[in-house]
C-alpha cells in the first residue's frame, strides 16, 4: 500500500495544538520526502499555512478536508497510506473519517479515550476493517500506549523468565508531572453529554469489558477503583486514576483479540500512589475528591460551569518548557505463576498528555506507514495492530523506557 499512494501519512487535525507538535516532531525528526512523505491536513488553509510557517517550511504539502464532508474525506484518505488524526472529541468529528479509511483501505490512528465511542466504532466496524485488512488503532498517547504497551512488554519478559504469564499486573502511577490536556477534559465532558442523553451509555463506562469483543465481555475484573484504599503489595495508599477507564479496557481488548495470550484468567487494575502513612491517606483523599467534584459536575450545572473555567480550553496547554520539564514513571507490579511478583516499568521524558502523547502518536503513524507489523486488520489496540516494531521505535525515538525485573 505505500508504494501506490502519495504520502505515508496526513496528520489530520495539523493546526491544532497537538496536531502541531506532531507536525513538528515529523518535520525535526524525518524531514519531508526523504524517508518519509507526509502532508498537514485541516478544514482551514490558513491557519494550516501559519502552523506550517512556525514548525516545518513550505516543502510540506497541505490538505484541506471536512470532518463532516465524506467527499473530501474520500479524496484525502485514498491519497494516505495512514490518517494520524488529533481531531477530538472524536465522538463529534470522528465517525465519517473512520468509515473513509476502512472504505479506501487507508490505516488509522488517533488519541481517542472515549469508550462509548470507541465501542460504537468497533460494534460498527470491525468486521469491515478485519476484512479488508484496515488497522484502526485508537488509544495512541498517553492514553492508552504506556499502560498497553508496558502489559505488553511485562508479559513477554515473564513468558521468556518463567515459560507462563503473569496472572495479574497492577499498574501504579509512582510520579508524573504535566498539565491537564484541554482535549481530554473536552473528550470527558462529551462523554457525560451523551450519557446523559443516553443513560445506557453509563452501563458501557461502568463495564470492564465494554471494548473487548463480542461474546468476550465477561471476566474476573470488577469496576475501577474509586475509593482510597491501602495497596500492601506498593506499600503505600492508593487512590483512582482518572486514565484507569480506558487503559484498563484497552488492555483487556488487547488480550482478547490476540486470542488470550496473558490467560482468560488475566486481571489488570490502575490507581495512583499517594504514599504511606497519614500523609499519603490525606493526599489521596484531597485528589480523590477533587476528581469526584469533576467528575460528577452534570453538563449544564453550575458545577460544570465553574469547572469548565478552571480547567484548559481545548487547543490549549502547557507551554514548551513545561512540556520538556513533565515526566511520567508508571510502575507495573505483576503476580507470577508461582505467586512471586515481579515489577516493571515504564517511564516518559515529557508531559503525558502533549510532549510525550505527540510523539507517541508519531511513532504509532510512522509504524503503521512503514514498519513490518502483523498483517491484519480491525478496530486494533496499539499492541495487537504494532507489537514489537512500536516498542521498538518508542524507546529509540519517542522517550519512553520498559524495564523488568523478577
Amino acid at each position: 500500500m505505500a508504494n501506490q499512494r502519495k504520502y505515508d501519512i496526513i496528520v489530520w487535525g495539523a493546526s491544532g495544538f497537538t496536531g502541531r507538535l506532531v507536525a513538528e516532531y515529523l518535520f525535526e525528526q524525518y524531514g519531508v520526502n526523504d524517508s518519509l512523505k507526509w502532508a498537514m491536513a485541516g478544514r482551514n488553509k490558513a491557519k494550516l499555512e501559519a502552523v506550517r510557517a512556525e514548525v516545518a517550511d513550505d516543502t510540506v504539502p497541505l490538505v484541506l478536508a471536512d470532518s463532516q464532508d465524506m467527499a473530501s474525506l474520500d479524496a484525502m484518505t485514498k491519497s494516505a497510506t495512514v490518517i494520524c488524526t488529533t481531531v477530538g472529541p472524536y465522538a463529534k468529528y470522528g465517525d465519517k473519517l473512520v468509515e473513509a479509511c476502512i472504505n479506501n483501505q487507508t490505516h488509522y490512528c488517533d488519541l481517542a479515550g472515549e469508550v462509548q465511542w470507541m465501542r460504537r466504532m468497533i460494534d460498527k466496524h470491525h468486521d469491515a476493517a478485519k476484512a479488508n485488512g484496515t488497522k484502526i488503532v485508537h488509544t495512541c498517547g498517553f492514553d492508552s500506549i504506556p499502560s498497553d504497551m508496558g502489559v505488553y512488554f511485562v508479559q513477554q519478559e515473564a513468558i521468556k523468565q518463567t515459560g507462563k504469564p503473569a496472572q495479574k499486573i497492577e499498574m501504579r502511577v509512582k510520579a508524573m508531572k504535566g498539565g491537564m490536556s484541554g482535549g481530554t477534559y473536552a473528550s470527558m465532558s462529551e462523554m457525560k453529554a451523551e450519557a446523559e442523553k443516553d443513560k445506557s451509555i453509563y452501563g458501557i463506562l461502568a463495564d470492564p469489558y465494554a471494548l473487548n469483543p463480542e461474546g468476550e465481555r465477561s471476566g474476573p475484573d470488577r469496576k475501577d477503583l474509586m475509593k482510597v484504599v491501602y495497596d500492601e503489595t506498593s506499600k503505600s495508599w492508593i487512590m483512582p486514576f482518572v486514565m484507569a477507564g480506558i487503559n484498563t479496557r484497552v488492555v483487556r481488548r488487547s488480550n482478547a483479540l490476540a486470542n488470550y495470550p496473558y490467560g482468560k484468567d488475566f486481571q489488570y487494575d490502575e490507581a495512583m500512589l499517594s504514599g504511606d502513612g497519614i500523609g499519603g491517606r490525606l493526599k489521596g483523599l484531597a485528589t480523590a475528591g477533587v476528581m469526584g467534584i469533576v467528575m460528577m459536575a452534570k453538563p449544564g450545572s453550575l458545577l460544570k460551569k465553574g469547572v469548565d473555567k478552571m480547567l484548559p480550553e481545548p487547543g490549549e496547554g502547557p507551554n514548551a518548557t513545561e512540556r520538556k520539564n513533565g515526566f511520567y514513571n508508571l510502575l507495573f507490579n505483576a503476580t507470577l505463576a508461582d505467586g512471586s511478583i515481579a515489577r516493571g516499568k515504564v517511564t516518559g521524558d515529557r508531559d503525558p498528555g502533549y510532549g510525550s502523547t505527540s510523539k507517541m502518536l508519531a511513532e504509532s503513524a510512522i509504524c503503521l506507514a512503514v514498519d513490518d507489523i502483523p498483517d491484519m486488520g480491525g478496530m486494533l489496540t496499539p499492541a495487537v495492530a504494532m507489537g514489537d516494531a512500536l516498542l521498538k521505535r518508542l524507546q529509540d525515538n519517542a522517550g519512553l523506557a520498559f524495564s523488568y525485573k523478577s
